[in-house]
């Protein structure tokens, strides 16, 4: 059990690690520097194809990430 646990634990973070660095940037540029986030807190503007799949994606990877680590604790203690 521990080491399937472990085995699901290693790829959840590769894949999360993957998802991560493969989504664009929401502020690109100097622009994005200067105004911060406020153009996205107060902006209407939704992710929309791929990166609102690969936001999902990430959001579950993470979940997953946790359940499985708390799983592995529970294991183990």
């Amino acid at each position: 059990m521990y080491g399937v646990v472990v085995t699901l634990l290693v790829i959840d973070a590769i894949a999360m690690i993957t998802l991560v660095l493969l989504q664009s940037g929401k502020s690109a540029g100097l622009s994005g520097a200067i105004s911060g986030g406020a153009e996205q807190l107060f902006g209407k503007q939704k992710a929309r194809g791929i990166d609102a799949v690969m936001h999902k994606a990430t959001i579950v990877t993470a979940v997953l990430f946790f359940v499985l680590t708390f799983l592995l604790g529970y294991v183990v203690g």
